[in-house]
């Protein structure tokens, strides 16, 4: 019979080979879910400050202290989102492993965030033209050319202007997605949506226009 601070999934979790067995204590009451919450910060921190120092020559201005507060803050929110998913967790592989990947993605999109403070991202689609393109010189062939131009209009004109902001936010003037949807008032998976979108849109235009579709 489960004891008064188990939960009467535990018996089930149990039973997944790859499942530690600290990981079900996140699931009880009282000390015994306190203790297993700060293993958990404390896996996570290891993880986000791996993460952090690693990208930290994007933060070229910011002191180890101020690295190590931006670490912080990915392991508590990273934390806050293992618990609230834990439901999603099925043993395929370690819990450790499972987890770890939550602290790298939030220390990730801090460092990213925190380089783009302050930098201005320019979100006016008619403004894209402006843009240089990679290959796109003198030396650029006539089948190429025609090409980018295909391109160009199919930007111009296949795509919507929502589609068009992301496409050349993202893709043109890379702006981390995060950052930009940050900037959005979105969220990432949103505006994956829309680039998906955008992209397929494009490629069928540029098919169109007689040309092998492009990735």
């Amino acid at each position: 019979m489960a004891g008064p601070d188990t939960n009467p999934d535990v018996s089930v979790l149990a039973a997944a080979p790859a499942l530690e067995e600290w990981h079900l204590d996140l699931r009880a009451q009282g000390a015994r879910r306190e203790a297993a919450v700060g293993r958990l910060h404390a896996l996570l921190l290891r993880a986000a400050r791996f993460e952090v120092f690693r990208r930290r020559s994007s933060l070229p201005e910011l002191s180890a202290a101020e690295l190590d507060e931006l670490a912080q803050d990915a392991a508590g929110d990273a934390a806050v989102s293992v618990l609230r998913r834990l439901d999603d967790f099925r043993g395929e592989s370690s819990f450790r492993t499972w987890a770890y990947k939550f602290a790298l993605l939030e220390a990730a999109v801090k460092v990213r965030r925190r380089a783009w403070r302050g930098r201005e991202v320019t979100l006016e689609p008619d403004r894209w033209a402006s843009l240089p393109h990679n290959g796109a010189g003198p030396e650029t062939g006539a089948e190429d050319a025609a090409l980018l131009a295909a391109i160009r209009e199919g930007i111009e004109t296949a795509l919507t202007p929502r589609q068009r902001q992301v496409l050349v936010a993202v893709v043109l003037r890379g702006v981390p997605i995060d950052v930009l949807a940050e900037r959005l008032g979105s969220n990432r998976n949103a505006l994956y949506k829309v680039l998906h979108d955008a992209r397929r849109r494009l490629r069928a235009h540029v098919a169109a226009a007689g040309y092998a579709e492009t990735r």
